[in-house]
């Protein structure tokens, strides 16, 4: 797999970002700030991310999300484990990360790949989006944010 930068807005894959947030309002908040890699298998976009700048030193990893035909092959932590490195080649010291209460194989990937769970925000998922959101079994209502000192 080859990841890369987006350059321009329209190169944006909708359809794998929606996969990580059902929300396209909230992805428009950010996404005009953010820098976008994609991870290319044979020219196909196979996975996205998105890093966004909270401050100097500081980057959000605010959306990841790998095509459903290659999930489960590794290809998240690749992403994740290149997201780190390109903070790092940015100078930045710290990035954080924010997902679901009730996305467990998300925050297994990040606790994996060196993340530490640094606080909750309450109700997150509730004020955020109108439509209820169920992930295995269990009703998605608080944002687990996680950090990695780099």
């Amino acid at each position: 797999m080859i990841i890369k930068q987006l350059q321009h807005a329209d190169e944006i894959p909708w359809d794998l970002l929606l996969l990580a947030d059902p929300s396209p309002a909230l992805i428009e908040t950010y996404i005009k700030d953010s820098e976008v890699y994609v991870g290319l298998t044979d020219d196909k976009v196979i996975g996205v991310y998105v890093l966004t700048p909270v401050s100097k030193e500081t980057v959000e990893l605010k959306n990841i999300a790998v095509h459903p035909e290659y999930q489960n092959q590794g290809i998240g932590k690749q992403l994740v484990l290149d997201a780190i490195q390109k903070a790092k080649d940015k100078r930045r010291k710290r990035i954080e990360v924010g997902t679901g209460n009730s996305s467990l194989l998300q925050l297994a990937l990040y606790q994996k790949c060196g993340f530490r769970i640094v606080g909750i925000e309450k109700d997150f998922f509730t004020k955020n989006y109108q439509e209820e959101i169920i992930e295995n079994g269990i009703r998605c209502v608080d944002m687990i944010r996680l950090a990695i000192d780099i």
